[in-house]
Formats: structure tokens, sequence, C-alpha cells
């Protein structure tokens, strides 16, 4: 099985002609399944063009080889190509024979504008399958040209659930601290304490000076840690400004970039009234947990544990496993928030599905009590005992098991909605 990589390179003339050769897919035996395969078949049939975003080295090439290993493929990380693909559109898109991949698009967003020339014309689904690390213009362009013609999907690193289904998932806790990226259960040898520094200063380099043009990135380098020490709390930035030392408005920015390169998310509060939503603070999190403890200097669950971020981590763990349910069911926009009242009652999830709510606590306990269901009262006493669907507290239990009626203790590894 192989996919054909398209490289192109320019002659004297000026014109570009095409190099066509085969590779092939890489360390195909370790494939580990990923929840949103189906998903992406499905878009494929329903739009002609399917576009796959997410943080760096979540999988997005290696998904799509996968599942399409005879597509023709092409990728604008070669300097070359992305300048053809930016500077000759029309003339790069009639060189690639369709279906085809387009990995890296960050680096040609001008390109949508075209292909919607094109899917216009032919009018057949799943002609074009392009990856993206998310970036303002990229989205923007997206959103411009391909509306209606463009399904779009979210991938995430690895969850525990799809790793369950290997023999690659030690436990629950290896998990919160190797993380989920795919390339740390590829090959035995990969070490973290080598891989997450590369992948960072990658980050800095490429996406962060990219949508930002910064010359000195230290402040910047400082500002992702202090980011990383805050997953799981109410986002701050007056706080942030203040321990990193750069003016509020810098930090604003910065969590901008955060969000659109997806290492991390803003988790907004539930309200029944929409509005009151966008002026509440949300919550930050961090998508990958073994990348946050990375940045804290935390290396291992036994130094997670004994460290004062072991809950926080612990909710960022739960966070990611819900999120990465909803999204896997093709909801792109998840309809999931924190509850907190005014003085001080919360739940740490909530999920509205139908006019209902299914309510998440995320305890780091292995044994949790009545304490564990306070949150739970709360929410039926504020919005009634009706508008709560099902009652989850996410711990460190080996097994499900019923705790009272109607709530259930779950590992986070499967998550029924």
């Amino acid at each position: 099985m192989g996919i054909r990589h398209l490289r192109l390179s320019q002659k004297r003339s000026g014109c570009f002609c095409l190099d066509i050769f085969a590779i092939k897919l890489h360390n195909i035996c370790m494939w580990i399944k990923r929840d949103a395969e189906a998903l992406i078949k499905e878009l494929g049939r329903q739009f002609p063009v399917v576009f796959v975003t997410g943080a760096r080295q979540v999988g997005k090439t290696s998904i799509l080889a996968h599942l399409f290993p005879d597509f023709t493929y092409v990728t604008l990380d070669d300097p070359a190509v992305a300048a053809e693909a930016e500077n000759s559109p029309q003339h790069f898109l009639n060189s690639v024979k369709c279906p085809a991949i387009i990995d890296e698009a960050q680096y040609a967003p001008d390109l949508f504008r075209h292909i919607k020339l094109l899917v216009d014309k032919t009018k057949s689904n799943g002609r074009f399958f392009i990856t993206g690390s998310q970036s303002f213009p990229l989205m923007q362009n997206l959103s411009e040209s391909l509306v209606g013609r463009c399904g779009i999907i979210n991938l995430d690193t690895l969850s525990a659930h799809e790793l369950s289904k290997t023999d690659r998932l030690f436990s629950v806790e290896d998990y919160i601290a190797s993380g989920g990226f795919p390339a740390l259960y590829a090959e035995q040898e990969v070490n973290r304490r080598h891989w997450c520094p590369s992948y960072i200063s990658t980050y800095l380099e490429r996406d962060v000076r990219n949508i930002l043009n910064i010359g000195n990135l230290r402040d910047f380098n400082r500002f992702l840690r202090a980011a990383a020490a805050r997953t799981g709390q109410t986002l701050s930035l007056s706080d942030l400004s203040r321990d990193v030392g750069v003016a509020p408005n810098t930090v604003k920015s910065w969590v901008s970039v955060l969000q659109a390169s997806h290492i991390i998310h803003l988790l907004e509060p539930y309200y029944r009234n929409i509005g009151k939503r966008l002026v509440k603070s949300p919550k930050l999190y961090f998508s990958d947990t073994g990348l946050a403890a990375y940045l804290m200097g935390l290396f291992s669950w036994q130094e997670i544990a004994k460290s004062p971020m072991a809950g926080a981590l612990w909710e960022t763990y739960v966070f990611i496993q819900i999120r990465h349910r909803l999204l896997s069911q093709g909801i792109g926009n998840p309809p999931l928030f924190y509850w907190r009242t005014k003085d001080g009652r919360e739940v740490d999830f909530v999920i509205e599905k139908g006019g209902r709510l299914i309510a998440f606590e995320a305890k780091l306990t292995g044994a949790p009590g009545a304490d564990a269901l306070k949150g739970f009262e709360y929410l039926k006493d504020y919005y009634g005992a009706d508008s709560v669907l099902k009652e989850y507290v996410v711990c460190r239990v080996e097994k499900d098991f019923t705790i009272s009626k109607g709530v259930k203790a779950i590992n986070g590894v499967k998550i029924d909605l």
C-alpha cells in the first residue's frame, strides 16, 4: 500500500512539472484505529472537500494516508510546492489528479478560493482532503470560500479509549503522564523527555512565528509554561500578564494563538441564557496532559501524584476524553461547558443534549463518596431534577460501577453519551 507524493519542480522556462513517486505508509502494522475514521469517510461522501485540522503531530496526515492509500498526495510543507500553490494556484490544482490529499494547507491559505471554483465545476464529492494546523488566515479563507462545500473535523491526540483497544495503554495514570501524541506510541524507543522539547521548539519556530511574527520567543515560551500551570483553572489575563511580565493585551493575543493552534481550549460557563455565557470567564484546558505535565517539569505519574497539579491534570484528562468523544460523533462545536454559581457551587462539566444536561465531576480519588455527588444535587436544585439526564463521577477506578441511583463512577476511558 502506498500513496503518491507530488513534488513540483521548476523548469528554466518558469513552468512547473510533476515528479510523482510512491512513498509507503510508515509503521502500517503499528496503526492505532482512530475514532474519527468513520466520520472522515462519511464527510467525504457528503462534501467535495474535507478539512482535517488539529495541532501538529496529532496524526492528520497519517489518518488520511491510512484511509485513502491510493489518493494523490501533495504537501505544502515543501517551500517550492507552497510557493506554486500560493502564486499559481490554478496551475497547481490543474496538476493535481483528484481525489487528492493536500497537506499543510496553512502555507497557502488563498488556495481555497480556487478550490471552490474547481469543485463548483465538477460537482462531485470527496475530491479534496485537506489538512492544516489551524491559523487565523487559514480558517478565515476556508469559511469565506468553501461554506457549504466543506466538512470540517477536528482531530485530537490519541484518546485513552483509542489506546485501550491496543496493548499500549498500561493505565490511565500513565496516559496522563505521557499524553496522547501518536509518535509516543508508534515506537517504543521514543522518549517523551526528548520528544516534547523538539515538539515545543518546532511549534514556537513555525506556528507562533507564522501567526504573530515574533522576533524573540523567550517571553512566549515563558507564557506557554505559565499557561500549562493554569490548566483546569479559570482564565485570568491579568494574572498571566503579571506572572509573565507582559501587557494584558499581549497575553490576550497569545491566548488566541494557543487556541488557534489547538494547544489549549477555553471552556465557557453554562447558562440557559446564551448571552450570559459570552461575558463570563472561561476555564483554560491544555489539549494534551503529557505536554502540560512536561511544561510543568513533571515526567511521570509518580511525580504528578506528589505535586499540587495532580487534581488539575486529572480534570484536564477528563475534559480531553469528553471532548474527544463528542468530536468523534461529528459534533464540531461541542455543547460542553462548566457550571458554577456566584456562591461557588459547581459541576466540572455539563453537556447540553436535547434541552437536558449530562453532568460530570472529575475526582482524583479511587473511592468516590458522598462528597463527589454534591455538585449534582446543586445542579438539580437549580434547574430541576428532570433537567439532568445522566451523572458521572470520573475517577481512578478500574471498572465502572453505580455509586447511587443515576450516578456512575467511571474512569473516563469509555464514556456513554
